[in-house]
């Protein structure tokens, strides 16, 4: 593993993050979540968001909030492992969470909600349905097979002119619902023909080249 003062220098990303302290279950919780059903990543406890190191005044406490997150706030549970690194005499406490062999896990809010995140860069955004799908289908291992139908030819036709379509685009384009579009998508993406991309403001998809 990197050194602490590399993986600090690298800045905060998709397998990153800095917590200078834990101020909520229900925060920690959504991104244990979002690295879980990512590819995994590791965070920081005691490192501020600009990478200073401000060091964890009382390391019993962070754990105990930390497991009781990754426990109780997530579902399925989280199994997460520490590492106490000291840097220039502060400690430094290192959370891995390792890529769940389980999703979709999904995480507890204040108003005693689940929803599943995902880690796109370096923030935990909420997973959109047909990310969740994807995820479910993903570890079922049963192999998508898929029959290119009318509908999988009208969209891949659609993404040699254009670069993207959303969701509401492709239901339009298909003159069907938002689900039917939906189940098409979920498959692609599955068998690696399209890509999903997720901004703060929309959802999209474009051909994989």
């Amino acid at each position: 593993m990197p050194s602490i003062k590399n993986l600090i220098l690298q800045g905060e990303g998709v397998m990153l993050d800095f917590k200078k302290t834990i101020t909520s279950t229900e925060k920690i919780a959504k991104s244990l979540v979002a690295f879980a059903n990512n590819k995994g990543g590791k965070l920081l406890i005691g490192v501020a968001d600009d990478g200073s190191i401000k060091g964890v005044k009382s390391e019993e406490e962070e754990k105990y909030m930390i497991l009781t997150a990754a426990h109780q706030f997530c579902k399925p549970a989280i199994e997460i492992q520490f590492e106490e690194i000291y840097v220039d005499d502060k400690l430094v406490l290192v959370v891995n969470i390792p890529e769940s062999d389980i999703k979709p896990h999904y995480a507890l809010d204040d108003q005693k909600k689940w929803w599943a995140y995902i880690r796109i860069d370096d923030k935990s955004v909420l997973a959109s349905r047909i990310i969740v799908e994807v995820l479910k289908q993903e570890y079922k291992n049963n192999g998508v097979l898929i029959s290119y139908s009318d509908n999988e030819k009208k969209l891949l036709e659609y993404l040699e002119q254009n670069e993207k379509i959303t969701l509401k685009e492709f239901s339009k384009l298909l003159r069907s619902s938002y689900r039917k579009a939906q189940k098409v998508l979920v498959n692609l993406i599955l068998t690696n023909v399209i890509k999903s991309h997720t901004t703060e403001k929309e959802e999209y998809f474009t051909a994989v080249r």
